[in-house]
C-alpha cells in the first residue's frame, strides 16, 4: 500500500516518474504538445512576418515599376499629341495659305470683270446719249421681235399640251 500512495502521491503533484499510470502519459503528451506548439506559432508567427515583409517590399517593387511605365506611357502620349498638334497646325496653315491664294486670285479676277463691266456700260451709255434714235429704234424693233415670237408660239394646233393628256388618261 505504501508502493501505490508514493505513485499517486507523486501523481498528483504532477512529478512521478511512474509511467504505468495513464494520466500521467496524457500530461506529459499535453506538455510537449504545448512546448512544441508554442515554439512552432513562435516559429510560423516569425516566418509570417518575413513572408509579410517579402511580400509587400515586392508590391512596392511592383507598384514603383508600374509608376514608372505610366510616366513613360505619359511622356509617350504626349509626345504623339505633339506631333498629331504640330500636324494638324501644318494642315490648318496650308489650308489658310491656300484659301488665301485663292481668295486674292478671285479678288483680282473680279477687280478686273467689274472694271471691264463698267468700261463697257459706259460705252454703251456714251452710245445711248450720242444716238437716242437709234437706241429708239432698237427697243422697238427688239419689242416686235418679241411680240411676233410670242404670236407663234401660242398659234399651236393642239388646245391641249401633249404632257396634260398623259395625266389624264
Amino acid at each position: 500500500m505504501a508502493d501505490n500512495e508514493s505513485s499517486s502521491g507523486g501523481a498528483a503533484n504532477g512529478t512521478g516518474t511512474s509511467s504505468n499510470s495513464p494520466a500521467s502519459a496524457a500530461r506529459s503528451r499535453n506538455a510537449a504538445s504545448r512546448s512544441s506548439g508554442a515554439s512552432r506559432s513562435g516559429a510560423a508567427s516569425r516566418g509570417n512576418t518575413a513572408s509579410t515583409r517579402a511580400s509587400e517590399g515586392a508590391m512596392k517593387k511592383q507598384i514603383a515599376e508600374l509608376k514608372r511605365e505610366v510616366n513613360r506611357l505619359n511622356r509617350a502620349l504626349s509626345e504623339q499629341a505633339e506631333e498629331a498638334a504640330e500636324t494638324a497646325q501644318g494642315w490648318y496653315q496650308s489650308a489658310a495659305d491656300r484659301a488665301s491664294n485663292l481668295y486674292s486670285g478671285a479678288s483680282g479676277r473680279a477687280s478686273r470683270a467689274a472694271s471691264q463691266l463698267r468700261t463697257q456700260a459706259q460705252s454703251v451709255s456714251e452710245t445711248v446719249q450720242q444716238n437716242p434714235g437709234t437706241f429708239s429704234t432698237a427697243m422697238l424693233i427688239g419689242g416686235l421681235v418679241g411680240l411676233l415670237a410670242g404670236m407663234a408660239i401660242s398659234r399651236n394646233p393642239d388646245p391641249e399640251p401633249d404632257w396634260l393628256q398623259r395625266w389624264r388618261r
